[in-house]
């Protein structure tokens, strides 16, 4: 997604499964009135199954991107999206041992929330990593994609209000929520 337009800031929801990403960006999108762009990756695992070979993983970045331009077509100034290819890029990581340069030449959001994996995770027949190794493992390439990629980022953890409390602080640092 080309720099999405004047001004325009893209926040990015990043990180391991079953964090809170989803949900969280779900209720504020719809108490402030900002859209956001869901999860693509999460609509294909629904309608095609979870077998996430490496060109379904292609094609859900790819799939993920479009959905983000066509988002930002309309030039909002605040974008939340529900990840990113850079977060298939980690997929692709766990799954098959590898980060294909494709997945990393997508352009990045302004900034990314990083998720901690420090709630319980959930099953929900489209997650994969809940054991407590694995979760560890997928949280760690989770970051270090961002860190390689010089994508800037905000850490997000705790229990489920502090999250939304930090994510609410976030959205007052860039102006989009008043700072109490």
């Amino acid at each position: 997604m080309a720099g999405g337009g004047a001004g325009m800031i893209r926040l990015c929801f990043h990180g391991a499964e079953s964090t809170g990403k989803s949900t969280l960006i779900a209720r504020l999108s719809g108490e402030l009135g900002l859209p956001f762009v869901p999860e693509y990756g999460r609509e294909w695992a629904e309608t095609r199954g979870t077998d996430f070979t490496p060109e379904a993983l292609l094609a859900i970045a790819a799939g993920q991107d479009a959905a983000m331009r066509a988002a930002a077509a309309g030039s909002p100034p605040l974008l939340l999206l529900d990840t990113d290819p850079l977060m298939t890029a980690a997929w692709y990581a766990m799954l098959h041992g590898q980060v294909p340069p494709a997945l990393l030449a997508y352009d990045k959001a302004e900034h990314y929330l990083l998720f901690d994996p420090d709630v319980p995770w959930v099953a929900d027949g489209t997650r994969f990593f809940g054991t407590a190794e694995d979760r560890a493992r997928f949280a760690a390439l989770a970051e270090e994609l961002l860190v390689r990629s010089g994508a800037p980022f905000t850490r997000i953890g705790g229990t489920w209000a502090e999250r939304e409390a930090q994510v609410r602080r976030v959205l007052a640092e860039i102006g989009y929520l008043p700072i109490r």
